[in-house]
């Protein structure tokens, strides 16, 4: 089904473009740049965010095969609307050492199994369990926000080789997690599905070359 997109919306983009330029990104990337910077209505997020052209491919191409969606928390989940999401935070507990966040992960990974999508909003808690485990995921969108263990567990993640999504700061959070697993969800699978390039909200336009932001994990 093909999304409508609110004039409201449209007009959002119109402005956000008009105050960043992102006609350097390549397709995916600037999709999950925009839809993030839209959803928090913060510029900053443009330099902020940590993500390769490359993975983001092979992880669309798993999204739209029908690769599970696993979020840390329920906010997450109430944002994904085009896919049904497995969260298991009502079903876990916290004991010794471990939080109810982490053990949710390890709940979804014995449901799941390898070859997920993993968006992580909220509990840096979350992220930390998921590098403990071996996934062997098709993405994680680790977006954790918070003063303790955010800026850390990110880290990690982008050390740890597994394709990802990321950023530098202590921002995140469940909408802009959400935002960049839609930005994937809504891009087209095909360039006959595509829309005009006059489309302000989903156009694709040249790749220009330029160092000014983090595309790639260092």
């Amino acid at each position: 089904m093909d999304r409508v997109v609110h004039p409201i919306e449209v007009e959002s983009y119109r402005r956000l473009r008009a105050r960043l330029d992102t006609s350097h990104f390549p397709p995916l990337t600037r999709a999950v740049v925009e839809r993030v910077v839209h959803s928090a209505a913060d510029l900053e997020y443009a330099s902020d965010l940590v993500l390769d052209e490359g993975e983001l491919a092979k992880a669309h191409s798993a999204l739209h095969a029908g690769a599970p969606v696993v979020v840390d928390v329920e906010m997450v989940a109430a944002g994904i609307t085009r896919r049904e999401t497995v969260c298991r935070l009502r079903d876990a507990k916290s004991g010794p050492g471990t939080t109810r966040s982490a053990h949710a992960i390890r709940l979804a990974y014995e449901e799941v199994g390898p070859g997920a999508l993993w968006v992580i909003g909220n509990a840096p808690t979350a992220l930390e369990e998921l590098l403990r485990l071996d996934v062997s995921p098709a993405l994680v969108i680790g977006l954790p926000v918070g003063f303790v263990g955010a800026t850390e567990s990110k880290a990690a993640l982008r050390e740890s080789g597994l394709p990802a999504v990321s950023n530098v700061s202590e921002k995140g959070g469940s909408a802009v997690a959400t935002a960049a697993l839609n930005a994937l969800l809504y891009h087209p699978t095909s360039s006959s599905d595509r829309p005009s390039p006059s489309d302000p909200v989903l156009s694709s336009d040249p790749v220009l070359p330029s160092d000014a932001y983090h595309q790639e994990k260092s």
